[in-house]
């Protein structure tokens, strides 16, 4: 009996050093013409979480969905004990482009998350929620969608960004590529709750038209980013 014990312990304190390692963690903007904004990843306790898709967003979702603000949702994280790699890119991840940095894991936390802005969109966002940490060290590959955070019409317009205003931002890294004049394609979202993102519908019209959006080039479809997750 004894014996079994000791294994039994020594098997669990493997698992728990293994959750405490260090993650090395890569992710890649799979996207044609979409930018993500800074990037917030969360090591964290399995009862925390940053999103649920079909649960109404939280106010620090919100300002990250609709401005690219991950302050508050890195607060509220570290606050409950989470392990935070914020803006590996270290501003706006484009294109074809990868951001890499290293995670700390030193509180042991059991699952991963990560959001970031997709830029042009209302309230889009990549997203991953909750994915278990193995314990086993190893490479993990995992692909992630597009969601709409429900917050906001998507009126595919320009606009401040701010939580509650309509219109998505327009830093300068995509002032030449977005249009201008768009009368707006809606002024109602239906789904309020956390959901996949349909995709922005765009039009050929730069200076007029529905959207400000240039269909030939930041349509898109999921999924929208890889993350390859070192576990040592």
């Amino acid at each position: 009996m004894k014996n079994k014990l000791s294994v039994f312990t020594a098997l669990l304190l493997a698992s728990t050093a293994s959750h405490a390692a260090d993650l090395e963690i890569h992710v890649q903007n799979l996207t044609q013409g979409i930018y993500f904004t800074p990037l917030l990843i969360s090591a964290h306790p399995e009862e925390m979480m940053l999103f649920r898709t079909g649960e109404h967003a939280s106010a620090e979702l919100q300002a990250m969905a609709e401005g690219g603000n991950i302050e508050l949702l890195a607060n509220q994280m570290g606050n409950g004990g989470a392990n935070n790699l914020e803006n590996p890119a270290g501003g706006l991840l484009e294109p074809g482009m990868m951001a890499s940095g290293m995670l700390s894991n030193d509180e042991g936390n059991a699952s991963l998350s990560l959001v970031g802005m997709l830029l042009p969109t209302n309230d889009g966002f990549v997203g991953l929620d909750s994915w278990p940490i193995p314990s086993e060290p190893g490479t993990y590959h995992i692909y992630l969608n597009g969601y709409d955070a429900g917050t906001e019409a998507n009126n595919e317009a320009r606009g401040s960004g701010m939580p509650g205003e309509a219109g998505f931002p327009v830093p300068p890294p995509l002032e030449a590529l977005i249009g201008h004049g768009g009368t707006g394609v809606t002024t109602e979202e239906s789904n309020q709750t956390v959901h996949i993102h349909r995709g922005n519908l765009g039009d050929s019209n730069a200076t007029g038209g529905k959207s400000d959006i240039d269909s030939t080039v930041q349509r898109w479809l999921n999924p929208v980013a890889k993350v390859t997750v070192i576990v040592n």
